[in-house]
């Protein structure tokens, strides 16, 4: 157990680059609420914040004064959440069924699928939900086994530090879950007198006003105002920011999330044939996480993991029904072998030549596969192999050791890779506006790490003459031409898909004189080319 936690949410912490968009738009925020000393209201490059509550910022806040500005701090309380998740989860199963390889079972697959790995590893507040969301829904199944008065308080602490995390997800789902399983019991008496407990509602009110009370009295309700309008309903329904799907996204997206247990899916699901009522609770929690979802107008994996937690102790309390060994390694050989494949994949892909920000990221992921990457996708796919191949292994110690070879292979091969290529270009680019020490700004760039990295805010707007601007490849066209007054864009960095340049303070060209049509003795200023990749300056020191 130690060892899937170490692992699934520990590995690699501070030592991989923040990630845009979100791990950067939440750790800026986080910097700007400590120097502003504002903690009621976040900001993000000097703009309101509205996306999400504050809980996460408060805990951000308290782990970068305690470790400094740097990349394990800010992911620092995810891992905790993530780790208290899981715990949650095993120490659930085990008093619930007193099986601790189902026990064990169920802690291992939380801490080592795709999905719950990232979310444990990010500096966002997905984890921080997860965990209260486990709790909330945990404690209403332990009520309905022992309806006592201190049960249904601690369900109202948690879902008013669920919505201090996330918003009204933490209050709706354990609600409506709770409503269902209730009404299938036929005990609705239990739930109407838990939802009308008025000491339960003030604990939840008591949870909430310390941040509300005093946000309200600063700017009237016009952050929760836009938090819950713009976030919550509108983004229901309508798309934002491009995440739109289809009914059968989670169709798809399931068996990837819950990697390499994909092949446990089956057996958990057949216990809806079952009249058991943990059995029954579970799958009513993940049926209404994916029909809720399913129907967004906006549309993003992690949102389906709200409703995975019940899928890890399902697979817990079916592994006396896996299937065989062949069965249950597959999706981890396939997925171990694509990645293994990937240095060879990636040359394949095209991109047009319009879309040189993609293109510029690929052509350094291509570059950063070195010999530990190979050595690492041997050693996971040799293991996995072996695992197949050893007949003594049956199928619960196959897909475990499977899951160890597969989070391996990811969290020190894959994700080093894409770092390389996506975050690592940023964080040099602001070492480098660093060094400069001239004014900068973004153009149509969101890419909040930058502001992390260089230590200060970044307006995002078209640069004066003598500021730098960040931009990405693809916008520098778009730039140019809204610019269209003969200013020269200088480059001082360029690196995978961004780069670094200065706007040129010499005046326009002149127009040639009327008796000089060929403008010959007025020579047009020759703009400099953007580096090569290759040639690019080597990466700066990260500061702490």
């Amino acid at each position: 157990m130690l060892a899937a936690i170490a692992l699934g949410f520990w590995s690699q912490l501070g030592a991989l680059p923040l990630f845009d968009l979100d791990e950067g738009a939440f750790s800026e925020a986080t910097v700007e609420m400590v120097h502003s000393g504002d903690y009621l209201s976040p900001t993000l490059n000097g703009e309101p914040r509205y996306d999400k509550p504050i809980l996460i910022y408060w805990l951000q806040s308290v782990s970068i004064r305690t470790f400094g500005i740097n990349e394990f701090a800010f992911r620092f309380p995810s891992a905790i959440c993530a780790t208290i998740w899981l715990l949650l989860v095993y120490g659930f199963v085990l008093l619930f069924t007193h099986d601790a390889r189902g026990a064990l079972l169920a802690g291992v697959s939380l801490g080592l699928s795709l999905m719950s790995g990232l979310i444990g590893h990010a500096a966002i507040a997905d984890a921080l939900l997860n965990a209260l969301l486990a709790a909330t829904m945990l404690g209403i199944y332990s009520y309905s086994e022992t309806p006592t008065v201190g049960r249904v308080l601690r369900v109202y602490l948690w879902m008013g530090l669920g919505f201090l995390a996330k918003g009204p997800i933490a209050v709706a789902l354990p609600l409506a879950t709770s409503l269902l399983f209730f009404l299938w019991q036929r005990r609705p008496q239990l739930w109407l007198k838990a939802v009308f407990n008025p000491l339960g509602w003030l604990l939840f009110a008591a949870v909430l006003a310390p941040w509300i009370y005093p946000l309200w009295q600063q700017d009237h309700g016009a952050f929760l105002g836009h938090f819950l309008r713009e976030h919550n309903i509108n983004r229901y329904e309508n798309t934002l920011q491009g995440h739109g799907g289809k009914p059968w996204y989670y169709l798809v997206w399931l068996p990837l999330i819950v990697l390499p247990f994909t092949a446990l899916l089956p057996a958990a699901f057949a216990r809806a044939r079952r009249a058991d009522p943990l059995d029954g609770f579970l799958l009513i929690w993940f049926a209404l996480v994916f029909l809720l979802f399913s129907f967004s107008a906006t549309q993003l994996p992690h949102y389906l993991l709200y409703g995975a937690t019940p899928l890890f102790i399902l697979f817990g309390r079916s592994w006396r029904q896996m299937p065989s060994r062949v069965w249950v390694l597959l999706p981890a050989l396939l997925m171990i072998g694509l990645l293994t494949a990937l240095p060879w994949i990636l040359p394949m892909v095209p991109v047009p030549e319009t879309r040189p920000f993609e293109a510029g990221i690929l052509n350094l992921a291509m570059a950063s596969f070195n010999r530990s990457y190979y050595y690492l996708a041997g050693i996971a796919a040799l293991a996995t192999l072996a695992l197949l191949l050893v007949r003594r292994v049956d199928s619960y110690r196959a897909v475990i050791g499977a899951a160890f070879a597969f989070s391996l292979l990811m969290w020190f091969g894959v994700v080093p890779v894409v770092a390389r290529a996506q975050q690592d270009p940023v964080r040099d680019a602001a070492g480098r506006a660093r060094e400069l020490k001239l004014p900068v700004v973004s153009y149509r760039t969101f890419m909040p790490s930058f502001s992390v990295y260089r230590g200060e805010i970044t307006p995002n707007r078209i640069p004066e003459p003598g500021e730098l601007v960040f931009i990405r490849l693809d916008r520098i066209a778009d730039l140019e031409a809204e610019l269209g007054d003969g200013s020269m864009l200088i480059p001082e960095f360029k690196r995978g898909g961004i780069a670094l340049l200065m706007r040129s303070t010499a005046p326009a060209t002149p127009e040639p004189s009327e008796g000089d049509a060929t403008g010959a003795d007025h020579p047009q200023p020759v703009k400099p080319p953007l580096m090569d990749p290759n040639t690019a300056p080597p990466p700066t020191t990260t500061p702490n």
